[in-house]
């Protein structure tokens, strides 16, 4: 018997995509009694003239059934001789696009739908490209309703030739193009007797029989933490699935991104100690000595899993509120949730032409490719090396609606571009951005600037729409170590944070904050109160320190409140 089949039924409106799966289930003997008996009863008040509408087997909500459409997203699990399978039946609608991208989420297969009489259409081109970007790489073409077209070969080859066009274009790695009539059965789950033209494998056979096993992305081990288990003062385990290759006993790991490493001395599967364990196993690792791992972390017997900042990343937009540049949401990738900036849209990719377009505001279904800065480093990787570790969703921060799934395409692993440099002093920050805050949806966003790095001679604004500066201060970056004494509205000088001394002056952080330093006295202990600092006291040392209206303030304008 062949491996657990996840697949995807997708398609534009009424291509049949319910009606496909419901014949395949009744035909396949997989309904209980009263199901079949429940099927036709409804069947017979329906709008088929009592002939059984295999749609109303997934189609349950009401305003499904009235509509003749499918709303939500509707599993079914069933087995046959050969296999077992897990469907989703997706809407076909372009409202409900994100309904169906949750659906091609998890599947390693998706049949894409063809209506027979009006061929590819854009819904089509747009469900073909979700499941490519969300990883599918198995795809059956199934041109339905051929018997409305007199099962016809060379309406058949004609609808052929353009699915092979968009096979090509989205560059699908296995796709399969099948004539069927969901309604009458044809080469569904038994061979057509009215397109004897069609030799090739039914869509059943072809289901059964598929390999989608996919290559082994990594042989090295890692796991996401989920959990950190604390059952008593002895034991901190760290759970998790699995997601590539095997730990056992005794195995060195790196704990990222800290990189701190520990040696495995116990791993439990459920409750039951076992000496290895393989991907796609839910653990519990201990390690030899304390390291610092919390959610979100990542257990690895490699160091050299990319740890990262900045991403491209290509994204579907789910949310009906658009996305602009400079808000902030929320993005899980693998375990972590982590706050993030949207910094730059490079360009809208058109549905129809795969066509590259400018855009700066996007709307709802509109696939986009964009730049990403996390507010700390995290492991990220790109989605086709580590589909655990590259694939995201983005929450929107007030609704804690999921406002975007996508993919990681690209990371930038060689360190954010300085904001102050001299030879190796570097230091990051924002003190020149400004910042917005929306009134109508109660969120700040930041601007994003040309990628700029300031020198030593170079000038820098002292006035904009959110700031305002004197023309003679100095930036303390503790993060990095860095001073920058700015001198006459230009970089005077860039040292060490070491060799820093007050003259007097007003002080600033890199994020254009007044920090409350009137001595020299001020700043040793700012310094010291810094070095001592725990990362979950960090939010009550910047409460402490700093003050954002002494050189940033509110302003007003048509679209926002400026701050």
């Amino acid at each position: 018997m062949n491996g657990l089949l996840k697949f995807i039924t997708c398609g534009s409106v009424d291509d049949g995509k319910s009606t496909l799966i419901g014949h395949i289930l009744y035909d396949s003997k997989l309904l209980y009694t009263d199901q079949e008996k429940a099927l036709l009863l409804d069947s017979k008040v329906g709008s088929r003239g009592g002939a059984i509408d295999y749609s109303l087997l997934l189609d349950g909500l009401m305003a499904e059934r009235e509509q003749g459409i499918t709303i939500d997203v509707a599993y079914r699990y069933f087995t046959t001789e050969q296999r077992s399978f897990i469907v989703a039946d997706t809407p076909g609608h372009e409202e409900y696009t994100r309904n169906m991208a949750v659906g091609a989420s998890f599947a390693q297969l998706a049949i894409i739908l063809v209506d027979a009489k009006q061929g590819v259409l854009i819904q089509t081109k747009r469900h073909a490209r979700i499941c490519s970007l969300m990883g599918i790489n198995h795809f059956v073409f199934a041109v339905n309703k051929m018997d409305l077209v007199n099962y016809s070969q060379q309406r058949f080859l004609e609808i052929k030739e353009d699915i092979d066009m968009l096979v090509k274009e989205l560059s699908l790695k296995n796709s399969k193009i099948i004539p069927v009539s969901a309604t009458e059965g044809d080469n569904v789950t038994k061979p057509s007797e009215n397109m004897s033209w069609y030799q090739d494998e039914i869509l059943m056979t072809h289901l059964e029989r598929v390999n989608v096993s996919e290559s082994v992305e990594s042989t090295d081990f890692y796991m996401p933490v989920q959990r950190v288990c604390r059952p008593n003062h002895n034991f901190r385990g760290f759970q998790g699935q699995i997601e590539a290759g095997k730990v056992v006993v005794g195995q060195k790991l790196f704990s990222l991104p800290s990189n701190e490493s520990a040696l495995v001395e116990s791993i439990l599967v459920g409750d039951k100690d076992a000496k290895e364990a393989v991907a796609g196993q839910a653990v519990t690792i201990q390690l030899d000595r304390e390291v610092d791992v919390s959610r979100g972390c990542v257990l690895s017997d490699c160091e050299n899993l990319p740890v990262a900042k900045n991403i491209v990343t290509t994204i579907l937009w789910m949310d009906d509120e658009p996305l602009h540049v400079g808000k902030d949401y929320l993005v899980k990738v693998g375990t972590k949730m982590i706050p993030a900036i949207v910094k730059d849209i490079e360009y809208k990719i058109d549905v129809n032409t795969g066509e590259h377009l400018s855009i700066a505001q996007v709307t709802k279904n509109e696939i986009i490719r964009c730049e990403i800065e996390f507010t700390e480093k995290i492991v990220v990787d790109e989605f086709h090396k580590n589909k655990t570790l590259g694939e995201l969703i983005m929450i929107d921060r007030i609704s804690h609606m999921t406002s975007a799934c996508g993919v990681v395409e690209h990371i930038e692993t060689h360190g954010e571009k300085p904001y102050f440099e001299k030879e190796s002093l570097k230091a990051k920050g924002y003190i020149f951005e400004e910042f917005y805050f929306n009134l109508e949806n109660a969120f700040l966003s930041r601007t994003k600037t040309k990628d700029k790095t300031y020198h030593v001679g170079d000038s820098i604004p002292t006035e904009g729409d959110s700031f305002k500066y004197p023309d003679f201060f100095d930036i303390l970056s503790v993060e990095d170590s860095v001073a920058v004494l700015i001198r006459n509205a230009k970089i005077a000088d860039i040292i060490s944070i070491d060799v820093y001394e007050y003259g007097g002056l007003p002080v600033l952080d890199e994020r254009g904050f007044a920090l409350h330093i009137k001595s020299q006295a001020d700043v040793d202990n700012y310094l010291y109160e810094y070095k001592q600092l725990s990362s979950d006291k960090k939010m009550t040392f910047v409460n402490k320190w700093s003050r954002f209206e002494g050189y940033r303030r509110i302003v007003c304008n048509d679209n926002f409140w400026m701050i």
